[in-house]
């Protein structure tokens, strides 16, 4: 019975959850936590003094857990940015309509994007739906020729009639990159649907001027070069203006899931954007615990969590600290933990194990991509167990898996969790694509099976509740920090949780496989 766990671990699953302190083991956790999250770590942005204080601070809780290190001889493998500023008071933006230039004022009506070097960009407006094309699915709203030369508008997220997975990765900025490259388009302009905006526009704003950054190696450098823009959805008349279509009409078809149209708007953008380059320097922690067995130890289960956060912003009520208290503080915390209950433990694995705290995380998975593209382990990564903002608000009775039924670690995720009675819960909003949106997707691009975690709640309750409102209230904002409720006695059973998965995954006879009917299994080396 291949990947069977055995009586005998599932019994001691049952036996640790009996005799645990869950309160000291919380308290433990959350102790890395407020260190990580102080506000003298000033946000742990890539390239800053904090991002490097809990970067010292990490590798030294890998070397107490007997960790070895997993960059030769130092925990730290290097990463290089390329770090993007806006020169907000010297670009410009306006929309022309009839020969006439209507001025738009950043922050309040659009966001603009980053390029790599100062742009000017003059062009017409295509409305594309979705602006997806889904080769798979049969599905694309950029076959029009029209759209070649001008800005392709569109509405953010995906006709709900094709599968999550499927539409999550063809929604991945890198993926649309290409598609609108192929379209020809001269830009870009996305605007959230109100319905699904996890971050409040206002709160988007107040951040729009924060440093976006991307790899500096040519080979893996990301960055477009042409117009991009976030506009405002409560402030788009202007640019539907004459088209005979409005954007609560396109909202409208979104709800009840009918086809978008796409048409041409009578709309120009005319814009100059100023940007300024410097490079940086980061890294990524990686710690080893080698496995037991000699014909298994060159395979590499990989548990994996980010450090950096946002850094510094605009003052919201006298605080500008992007804390990342839950995102991700609580994921390297229990990194750290689960590296030390397997040293107290003495727990031996037959596959080796890699404990991998990744920067760049926030400027969109540089960190976990670069590892994936540039490994220090020698041997094959088989597995990514990925932890960030799994949020432990309340206790623990359900937990949310993203990538549930796509391999087989789904599989081990219900057993072990069930062991000690946590029901286990497939993804409820897919249309947010958070399966491609945290650093298990760098690993899933190379065939890696992944999970990642978020506790889980039914329909209706207080959990429910408290779950949307830090989303709306905490989510990439300064109130994720030390003075938020957090239920430590949760956390700390979720970490047990993820030593029996780790323990199950190390152990098989076989390492994790995708499902056959797995979008992702295409990614699979043949």
């Amino acid at each position: 019975m291949r990947r069977r766990i055995t009586f005998a671990l599932l019994f001691a699953l049952v036996l640790t959850a009996a005799e645990t302190d869950w309160k000291a083991a919380g308290k433990a956790w959350w102790a890395h936590i407020e260190f990580l999250a102080d506000d003298k770590l000033e946000g742990r942005n890539v390239g800053s003094k904090g991002y490097e204080a809990a970067a010292d601070y990490v590798a030294g809780q890998f070397e107490r857990a007997g960790l070895k290190p997993g960059a030769g001889s130092t925990y730290s493998q290097p990463v290089e940015f390329a770090k993007l500023t806006l020169n907000e008071p010297a670009s410009t933006l306006a929309v022309l309509q009839d020969g006439k230039a209507t001025a738009v004022t950043p922050g309040d009506e659009a966001l603009l994007g980053y390029p790599p070097q100062t742009t000017d960009t003059e062009a017409p407006l295509y409305f594309a739906g979705y602006g997806l094309d889904i080769p798979d699915a049969g599905y694309s709203d950029l076959k029009e020729p029209a759209l070649k030369g001008a800005i392709a508008v569109y509405l953010m997220g995906g006709p709900a009639q094709i599968d999550g997975n499927l539409r999550s990765h063809f929604s991945s900025a890198e993926e649309r990159g290409k598609a609108m490259k192929a379209a020809g388009v001269a830009g870009t302009i996305a605007i959230p649907n109100p319905s699904s905006m996890d971050i409040p526009w206002s709160r988007q704003s107040a951040n729009r001027l924060l440093a976006r950054m991307g790899l500096a190696d040519p080979t893996l450098a990301t960055q477009a070069g042409n117009f991009s823009a976030t506009w405002n959805p409560a402030k788009t008349a202007l640019l539907f203006a004459g088209s005979g279509h409005t954007f609560d009409e396109i909202l409208a078809a979104a709800k009840v899931n009918q086809p978008l149209p796409r048409f041409p708007l009578k709309t120009k953008v005319r814009a100059h954007v100023v940007t300024n380059r410097e490079k940086v320097e980061s890294r990524n922690l990686v710690a080893i615990r080698p496995g037991s067995d000699p014909k298994l130890k060159n395979e590499f289960v990989v548990i994996s969590a980010h450090l950096d956060h946002l850094g510094v912003g605009a003052p919201v009520n006298g605080d500008s600290v992007f804390n990342g208290a839950m995102d991700d503080a609580s994921g390297i915390a229990s990194l750290i933990e689960i590296a030390r209950t397997l040293q107290t433990g003495k727990v031996k694995t037959k596959r080796s194990l890699v404990f991998l705290a990744v920067t760049g995380e926030e400027k969109g998975l540089q960190g976990s991509r670069y590892f994936s593209e540039r490994s220090t382990v020698k041997g094959k990564i088989v597995a990514d167990i990925n932890m960030d903002m799994f949020l432990p608000l309340f206790p623990l009775k359900y937990l949310e898996i993203q990538g549930l039924n796509e391999s087989t670690l789904g599989d081990d995720i219900r057993t072990v969790a069930g062991a000690v009675k946590v029901e286990i819960q497939a993804d409820k909003d897919p249309n947010a694509n958070r399966f491609i949106r945290s650093d298990q997707y760098s690993f899933i691009k190379k065939g890696v099976p992944s999970l990642a975690f978020k506790f889980g709640w039914l329909p209706g309750s207080n959990e429910e509740k408290l779950y949307k409102a830090w989303y709306t209230n905490r989510y990439h904002a300064v109130t994720d920090d030390l003075t938020q409720p957090v239920d430590l006695e949760a956390a700390a059973q979720f970490n047990s949780i993820l030593v029996g998965l780790l323990r199950r995954v190390a152990d098989a006879d076989r390492a994790p496989s995708w499902k056959t009917d797995s979008f992702f299994r295409r990614f699979a080396p043949k």
